[in-house]
C-alpha cells in the first residue's frame, strides 16, 4: 500500500518536517513510558498522574491542527510545572510536616524499619554454612541445614529444600534454578548481601536468616511485634505496648517513643518553632538583618562602582577603552563558586595572600572575626559582581537618545543638572528591573557565603550551628541538616524557605510599583 502524496515530498511519502515531528514525538513518548513505569514501579501515583497527562498534551499538541500555539508553549508550560510549580507546592507541603530525621517515610515503612532495626539472633540457633546466590537478579541465599539438606530462598520467597544440589566440604557449590556468586561478586554487592533478609517459613515469628561474612547465616527474629487489629507495637523482652501518636512516633504508657516515626501533618508547628523556639528565633532575628544588608549594600555598592566605571569608561576622549573594559569584565568569567574558593584562601589568616604579601605577614582574622568576616562578604562580593553592573549601565548609557540630551544642553543645563534631571532618571528606569532582580539574587546568594566563610563564625550563645555571616538561605540549608553538622529537619528548612519567598516577592512587588512610577516620571 502506497503512503499518501505530501506536497514537497515528491510523489509519495511523507514530508520531511512530519517525520522529524514524529520521530521526536516518539523519542519523548518513549522517555514518557519510562518514566510511567518507573513510577509505577516506585508506587508514586501523583508522578504516574502528572506524566500520564503531559503525555496526552504533547501527542495533541503535536498532531492536532487546531493546537498550533500550544506546540510553541508546551515544552516551556512543561518544565515550568515541573521544575517550579511541583518544587514550590511540594515545599509547601512539607513545611506543614514534621518531615525530617526520624519521620522520613509512611507509617508502613517505619513498622517494617522498627521490626528490622530491632533484630536479634534467636538464642540457642544453629548456625549453617551459607552460599550466596540469585535467581535471575534476585539475590538469595542457599544454606545446608544441620541434617544436611539444602534450602534456599529469597526476600520474597521462605528457604524451601531444592534437589540435585551439589555440596562439597559442607558448602552449596551449584544449585538447580539458581547461580552461585563467585567471591569477587559477592565483594561488589557486599551491602545487599549484609542488608538481605531469607525468611525461615511463611510464619514471621520464626524469624529470618541473615548473614555477615558471606558464609555462615544465623536466624534473628524481632524483639517487636507489631498487631495490625489494634495498630499496637509490643516489645516482647520487656513487655511494654507502645501506641500511635499525633507526632508520627510509637509512645508507650510512661512517654518514650520508638526512634523510627513517619510523616504527619503538624500544621504551623514548623513555623512556630522558627519564631517562637529560642534555639532559632535568636539567630533568625540576627541572620534577617544581615541578610538584608547584605543584599542591599551588595546591589548599591556594585552598581555605584559598576556606573562610575561605565560612566569613566564611556568618554570619547579616553584612550584604550576597548582594553580596560575587557580587564573590568574578567571577573564576572570566572565562575562564581570558584572565584569565593579563591577568595576563601587569599584571605586565609595564617598563609593567604593578603596577609603574607600584600600586608607583609599581618595575622588578620578575615574569616574568623565577625565584623572582618561581613566585611570580606561584601568586599568579595563587590568585586564579582560590579562587573555586572559595569555592563548593564554601559548598556543603558549608549542607548540613552542623544537628542535629548542635545535639547537639555541648549537649554541651558550644566552637565551636573543634566545627569541628575535626566540621564539618571532614564539610566534608572532601564536598569531598575535588574537591579531588583540582583536584589534577589543577593537575598540568595548561598554560593558564595558557602564557599567563602561557610556562614561563619559560628554563634557563641547558639545551640544550632548557625553563624554571623550566614543569611537566610544558608540557614535554610544548616537547619535541613544536608550539611551534616546538625539532624535533618527537613520540615523546618521548608517553612523557612516559605519565609524567604514571602519577603523576595513583597520586596520585588513593591520595587516594581516603584519602577512603574519612574517610567511615568521619565
Amino acid at each position: 500500500m502506497s503512503l499518501p502524496a505530501t506536497r514537497g515530498s515528491g510523489r509519495t511519502g511523507w514530508s520531511p518536517g512530519f517525520l522529524v515531528k514524529l520521530v521526536l514525538i516518539a523519542l519523548v513518548d518513549a522517555l514518557g513510558v519510562y518514566a510511567v513505569l518507573a513510577a509505577w514501579g516506585a508506587e508514586s501515583w501523583g508522578l504516574l498522574a502528572a506524566m500520564v497527562a503531559l503525555l496526552l498534551a504533547a501527542n495533541w499538541a503535536y498532531f492536532s491542527k487546531r493546537a498550533l500555539p500550544l506546540k510553541y508553549i508546551l515544552p516551556g508550560l512543561a518544565f515550568l510545572l515541573v521544575y517550579q510549580v511541583y518544587v514550590v507546592a511540594y515545599t509547601g507541603y512539607v513545611a506543614f510536616t514534621n518531615y525530617g530525621d526520624g519521620h522520613n517515610s509512611t507509617k508502613e515503612q517505619a513498622i517494617e524499619a522498627l521490626l528490622v532495626q530491632n533484630e536479634r539472633r534467636v538464642e540457642g540457633s544453629p548456625s549453617s554454612p551459607l552460599t550466596v546466590v540469585t535467581q535471575g537478579d534476585t539475590l538469595g541465599f542457599a544454606i545446608v541445614s544441620p541434617d544436611g539438606v539444602v534450602e534456599a530462598g529469597t526476600a520474597d520467597e521462605p528457604l524451601a529444600p531444592v534437589g540435585g544440589a551439589a555440596v562439597e566440604a559442607g558448602r552449596v557449590t551449584a544449585l538447580p534454578g539458581y547461580e552461585v556468586l563467585e567471591y569477587a561478586e559477592v565483594l561488589e554487592r557486599q551491602q545487599e548481601v549484609t542488608d538481605l533478609r531469607v525468611p525461615v517459613s511463611e510464619d514471621p515469628a520464626d524469624g529470618s536468616i541473615r548473614t555477615q561474612d558471606a558464609r555462615t547465616g544465623y536466624v534473628f527474629t524481632s524483639t517487636l511485634t507489631y498487631d495490625e487489629a489494634s495498630d499496637t507495637m509490643t516489645d516482647t523482652t520487656t513487655g511494654v505496648t507502645y501506641t500511635p501518636n499525633d507526632d508520627g512516633q510509637f509512645e508507650a504508657a510512661d512517654g518514650t517513643t520508638l526512634p523510627v516515626g513517619w510523616r504527619v501533618l503538624v500544621g504551623l508547628d514548623n513555623f512556630v518553632t522558627a519564631f517562637g523556639d529560642d534555639r532559632y528565633a535568636g539567630p533568625f532575628g540576627k541572620i534577617l538583618v544581615w541578610t538584608f544588608a547584605f543584599a542591599v549594600v551588595s546591589v548599591a555598592s556594585t552598581f555605584l562602582l559598576g556606573l562610575f566605571l561605565a560612566i569613566a569608561f564611556n568618554d570619547a576622549r579616553l584612550r584604550g577603552r576597548r582594553v580596560y573594559r575587557t580587564l573590568v569584565i574578567l571577573p564576572y568569567a570566572i565562575p562564581g563558586f570558584l572565584a569565593a574558593l579563591l577568595w576563601s584562601g587569599l584571605l586565609n589568616r595564617s598563609y593567604g595572600f593578603v596577609n603574607e604579601v600584600l600586608l607583609g605577614g599581618a595575622q588578620i582574622p578575615w574569616l574568623t572575626d565577625p565584623v572582618l568576616a561581613k566585611l570580606a562578604v561584601l568586599g568579595v562580593n563587590l568585586w564579582l559582581g560590579f562587573p555586572y553592573m559595569f555592563l548593564i549601565c554601559t548598556g543603558a548609557l549608549q542607548s540613552l537618545p542623544g537628542d535629548v540630551l542635545e535639547a537639555a544642553r541648549i537649554d541651558g543645563a550644566g552637565r551636573w543638572r543634566t545627569w541628575r534631571s535626566i540621564t539618571l532618571p532614564l539610566l534608572l528606569v532601564a536598569t531598575a528591573p535588574l537591579l531588583i532582580s540582583s536584589f534577589a539574587f543577593n537575598f540568595n546568594n548561598f554560593t558564595l557565603i558557602y564557599m567563602l566563610t561557610g556562614g561563619g563564625p559560628r554563634f557563641d550563645d547558639a545551640s544550632v550551628p548557625l553563624g554571623h555571616t550566614d543569611i537566610l538561605i544558608s540557614m535554610v540549608y544548616s537547619v535541613s541538616g544536608l550539611d551534616g553538622t546538625a539532624a535533618k529537619d527537613y520540615g523546618l528548612a521548608s517553612a523557612l524557605s516559605i519565609v524567604i519567598f514571602v519577603v523576595v516577592a513583597t520586596i520585588s512587588a513593591l520595587a516594581f510599583r516603584r519602577t512603574r512610577s519612574l517610567e511615568e516620571i521619565a
